[in-house]
């Protein structure tokens, strides 16, 4: 080999090494986060690599950020919060209601016709969280607190237009609260973690689900449900989850100042801002995309959900004499979640 040839290419390997050796000084903290949907889903393509983007730009490539989709580090979904609160993980995303009880607070957004759209109802749970969930939330370091699009009715066999429709039907739920929602309007609810919809569909074991519709492209859930109702407006729905993205405490406090206002300047009010549209956004779509494949909507009018309300009362009035067990104000509770849905929707 010509010496020129020689001295270039060790130039050349030397330059890449002591590259390779820049970027992993300035490398400083990995935060691995671990979720239980495919990496197709909107909280992995809406928010979380936005937010995987904004943390190592702002970090100057101090903080990388690997995103674990569909229980790739083992587990199930309801453990997913603790595995953050034990550093398994240094960052968990999950639905509160997957432990049922565990977060009685919170449930206020997954009581019958309470929740709105995306954008609002996590607008709403910025206010939310600073008020009421401060002591639910203290064993981690929260990132992000927010909702989906309220939830639809996705059935199988046959269209819900009427209460009565809903009489006997096996139903997904994906809380206690939204299990004692369905059961008091009628239905058979059958609790369950979104990602083993697909299969409990195909089986019989329900013959339908209460999700949003964001969530149908990940599972393709289109040639398996294709009646879907939707409540009192056009996509309206029924109740929603509470979702957390959470932070292992000890990870969190154990970055330098500069890194840690990183990652307070890319969470809480400003990666919801980016979220709520984001969870909106894919439930249009998805929407759009189930109906184009041949899927059928039904909208009931506000003026007919009389016997809905009625119905799914009891529960509400359950979880407020539940609240006031607790030496908590369970009427001023729901009211407050309310008027923040609400006030957050017309800003």
């Amino acid at each position: 080999m010509p010496f020129k040839t020689t001295v270039a290419t060790l130039a050349l390997a030397a330059g890449t090494m002591i590259a390779g050796l820049t970027a992993a000084a300035a490398q400083e903290v990995t935060l691995r986060v671990h979720h239980f949907l495919s990496a197709e889903a909107p909280i992995q393509k809406g928010v979380l690599e936005p937010w995987k983007q904004m943390v190592e730009e702002k970090s100057g490539g101090r903080i990388a950020v690997q995103i674990f989709p569909a229980m790739q580090l083992g587990g199930k979904p309801p453990q997913l919060f603790d595995q953050a609160r034990d550093g398994i993980v240094d960052v968990s995303w999950t639905l509160l209601g997957y432990t049922p009880g565990r977060f009685p607070i919170s449930e206020v957004f997954e009581l019958p016709f309470v929740a709105g759209s995306a954008t609002a109802t996590t607008e709403a749970l910025q206010q939310f969280q600073a008020k009421y969930l401060t002591e639910e939330l203290a064993q981690v370091h929260p990132l992000l607190i927010h909702a989906p699009s309220a939830y639809k009715i996705h059935t199988r066999d046959k269209l819900v237009e009427t209460l009565a429709d809903l009489s006997g039907m096996k139903i997904r739920a994906p809380s206690r609260t939204m299990t004692d929602g369905l059961n008091a309007l009628g239905a058979v609810a059958v609790g369950m973690p979104v990602p083993e919809v697909p299969q409990a569909m195909t089986t019989g074991v329900i013959g339908g689900a209460v999700i949003p519709w964001e969530v149908f492209g990940s599972l393709r859930l289109e040639s398996l449900a294709k009646y879907h109702t939707e409540i009192g407006v056009e996509d309206g729905g029924l109740s929603t989850s509470v979702m957390a993205l959470v932070m292992n405490q000890a990870k969190y406090d154990s970055l330098p100042d500069d890194l840690r206002a990183v990652i307070d300047e890319t969470t809480g009010a400003t990666l919801a801002a980016i979220a709520g549209p984001a969870f909106d956004a894919a439930e249009t779509a998805q929407r759009d995309a189930a109906i184009a494949a041949g899927g059928t909507v039904a909208v009931i009018p506000e003026a007919e959900l009389g016997e809905w309300h009625a119905a799914s009362q009891p529960v509400i009035d359950a979880w407020v004499k539940s609240m006031d067990d607790k030496g908590l104000d369970g009427k001023a509770i729901l009211e407050d979640a309310r008027a923040m849905i609400t006030a957050a929707g017309q800003g």
